[in-house]
C-alpha cells in the first residue's frame, strides 16, 4: 500500500494514541483536512511499511541504491550524508561560502573542515562553478574523507560532477552533492544532468523548484553505505505522514507524462522570454533560474523596479544581477507578466 492510499483509508477505531487531536479536533480550522490525515506513526495499518515501499519505488524512479524522504529540508540530508561516511577527526573538503549546514554537518561528525574557494564572475557578481582542477590539487596533497559540492548554485551555475566524481574515485573520497536547487534535473533532458546517478550522495529540495511543500527533500545514495542509522540520529520518530505522502505524490507526478510535460512547457516559455526581451541579458546553466542583468539598472535597482512598478518579487539580488526562480508552479501567465515588465524596462 502506498502512503497516499494509506491516508485515504477511513479508520473506524476510537483512537487513544498520538497525535492527540485524534483526527477530529481542529485547533487551526483552515488546516482541517491536514488534521484528518495526520495519522500516528504506530498506526495499525503499519505506515512504516508504506513508507519503506514508497522510498523503494522512489529509488527505482531515480535509479539510485536508496532514496530517503526528508522532512527537515536538504540541510538534514547533508548532515546525514556526512554522518554516514565520515568519522571523528576525518577531513571534509567544503566550499568556504557554502550553505551553513555543510559546516554544521562536519562539526556534528567531529570532523575537520578543509575549505576551498571559488572565484567570482565580476560581470554578474555570482560565484562560478567548482573547477575539477581545484579539487584535484587539494586531494593530491591532503588526506580527505569526503568532498561536498554545491551544484547547481543558487543562481543556476552547474559544476562538472562527473569529472569531480572521477577524481574522488581516484583518491578514494566520498562525493556529496548539494543539488537542493536541481530537483527537476532528473526529469528533463533540457536541464543540466543530475548528480543522483553519479555522486555517492545527492541531496535535493522538492520545495525549491519541484512543487513540494516546505521543507520536503530527498537524500539519494549510490554507494554501499546504509544511511538509516545516520538519519535516525537527526530525524524525529513522529514524522508527518501527510507530508511524507506529499513527497511520494510529488515524485510520482514529476515522473509522469503530465509532470514532464509541465517541465518542458516551462522551459519553452522561458526560452521565448529570453528571445523576446532583447534589452535584458541572461546567464546561467539552468534556464529555470532566470538570472538577468540590465544595461540601465544595477541589480538592486532592477529588483526595486520590478517590485514597485510591476509587483514582481525576485528570489535573489546582488549589485550586478537579479535572479527570479521558476519551478513546476510557474505557469505561462506568470512568465508573460514578467515578459511584459522586462520589455517595458
Amino acid at each position: 500500500m502506498s502512503l497516499v492510499s494509506l491516508l485515504k483509508k477511513k479508520g473506524r477505531n476510537t483512537l487513544f494514541t498520538t497525535p492527540s487531536h485524534s483526527q477530529r479536533f481542529f485547533i487551526y480550522h483552515k488546516l482541517r483536512n491536514l488534521y484528518k490525515y495526520d495519522i500516528s506513526e504506530t498506526d495499525t495499518h503499519n505506515p512504516q511499511t508504506a513508507l519503506e515501499l514508497a522510498q523503494k519505488n522512489a529509488a527505482k524512479i531515480y535509479g539510485t541504491k536508496s532514496t530517503s524522504f526528508l522532512l527537515n529540508g536538504s540541510s538534514s540530508g547533508i548532515i546525514a550524508a556526512v554522518l554516514a561516511c565520515v568519522n571523528k577527526d576525518d577531513n571534509v573538503l567544503i566550499w568556504d561560502n557554502a550553505h551553513p549546514c555543510h559546516k554544521n554537518a562536519v562539526r556534528l561528525a567531529g570532523a575537520n573542515p578543509i575549505y576551498y574557494t571559488i572565484s567570482k564572475n565580476a560581470d554578474w557578481d555570482i560565484y562560478e562553478k567548482t573547477q575539477p582542477e581545484l579539487i584535484d590539487s587539494i586531494l593530491k596533497t591532503s588526506t580527505i574523507k569526503a568532498v561536498i559540492i554545491t551544484s547547481p548554485s543558487y543562481e543556476g551555475v552547474v559544476s562538472d560532477i562527473k569529472a569531480i566524481k572521477n577524481l574522488c574515485t581516484k583518491y578514494g573520497v566520498y562525493l556529496i552533492v548539494d543539488e537542493a536547487h536541481g530537483a527537476l534535473y532528473p526529469f528533463s533532458d533540457n536541464l543540466p544532468e543530475s548528480a543522483v546517478k553519479i555522486a555517492d550522495f545527492t541531496i535535493q529540495s522538492l520545495h525549491k523548484t519541484a512543487g513540494g511543500l516546505n521543507p520536503t527533500a530527498l537524500l539519494h545514495c549510490n554507494c554501499d553505505i546504509d544511511v538509516t542509522e545516520a538519519l535516525s540520529l537527526i530525524t524525529t520518530t513522529s514524522p508527518s505522514y501527510p507530508m511524507l505522502a506529499s513527497i511520494e505524490k510529488n515524485i510520482n507526478y514529476l515522473n509522469s507524462k503530465q509532470g514532464k510535460k509541465e517541465i518542458e512547457k516551462l522551459i519553452a516559455e522561458i526560452k521565448i522570454l529570453q528571445q523576446t526581451c532583447s534589452n535584458i541579458e541572461f546567464y546561467g546553466d539552468d534556464i529555470t533560474k532566470i538570472l538577468i542583468k540590465s544595461r540601465k539598472y544595477t541589480g538592486f535597482e532592477l529588483s526595486e523596479q520590478l517590485f514597485t512598478k510591476y509587483h514582481i518579487e525576485d528570489e535573489r539580488t546582488n549589485n550586478k544581477s537579479t535572479m527570479l526562480l521558476c519551478g513546476i508552479g510557474t505557469d505561462e501567465k506568470k512568465i508573460n507578466r514578467l515578459k511584459k515588465a522586462l520589455k517595458k524596462l
